[in-house]
């Protein structure tokens, strides 16, 4: 099995001023997304469960994984790693200033096990190279280390932390 990308090359501009050029921009050529009853039938099969039992565990698990999440706790995803919540949010000197309007966003956290990082760097990499016709013009496949990047991590113990992954200076 092989990632998909798709290189299509576009018209850019990269300054207000500069001249407008063509350059070939990666996307991932995702596929479609998986039904819920779908997923449930092919996991009733591997399990050897039937789909109705199959079917009570998802949403339970599902349930479960929302409440907790939403207590403050990383949970494990049978796997594939662990998931929480987090936030982005500026920073303040004062403790007199600190308030919610502080936050900018929340955000799901998910951190993968050493084993799906290990699938996900194995797995190889196919790009297709579309002109500005859509005409294929190279195919490639990855001989790259497959390098998997690291998620970001908070500066508070795990409950969030801001887009850069260490403490924001706005204030």
């Amino acid at each position: 099995m092989a990632l998909k990308i798709k290189a299509r090359e576009k018209k850019m501009k990269f300054s207000q001023d500069g001249p407008e050029v063509y350059r070939y921009v990666m996307v991932p050529d995702l596929y479609s997304t998986l039904d819920q009853d779908k997923v449930i039938k092919e996991a009733a099969i591997r399990s050897g469960v039937s789909e109705g039992v199959m079917q009570a565990c998802w949403k339970g698990a599902g349930e479960v994984i929302k409440a907790w999440a939403t207590e403050g706790h990383s949970v494990a995803l049978p796997g594939l790693g662990n998931m929480r919540f987090g936030l982005s949010a500026k920073a303040v000197a004062d403790v007199n200033d600190v308030k919610s309007s502080l936050i900018r966003t929340r955000r799901i956290v998910f951190t993968p096990t050493v084993a799906l990082k290990e699938e996900l760097a194995n797995t190889s990499i196919q790009i297709t190279c579309y002109d500005r016709n859509g005409d294929v013009v190279k195919r490639v496949t990855s001989d790259d280390p497959g390098t998997v990047e690291e998620p970001e991590q908070g500066d508070d113990n795990g409950t969030g932390g801001n887009t850069g992954g260490g403490p924001s200076m706005e204030g």
